[in-house]
C-alpha cells in the first residue's frame, strides 16, 4: 500500500481492504482530508505589507 499526501489532497493506492482500513484509521485522527494534508504541508503564512518609518519620513518631508 502507498500513501501520497499532497498539498491539495491524499492519494491511496493498494488493495480495497487496505485502503478501507487506512481510511478508518485516519478518520480517528482527522475529520477532514484538509486537516490530514495540513499536518504534512502546513499552510504558508501570507505576507503583509508594512509601512517603514524611513519611507514615511521621506514622504512627509517633501
Amino acid at each position: 500500500m502507498k500513501i501520497f499526501v499532497h498539498a491539495n489532497g491524499v492519494r491511496l493506492t493498494g488493495k480495497a481492504w487496505e485502503i478501507k482500513a487506512k481510511l478508518k484509521e485516519a478518520s480517528q485522527h482527522y475529520h477532514y482530508v484538509k486537516e490530514w494534508s495540513e499536518t504534512v504541508y502546513p499552510p504558508k503564512p501570507k505576507l503583509t505589507l508594512v509601512d517603514s518609518a524611513t519611507a514615511k519620513k521621506k514622504i512627509g518631508s517633501s
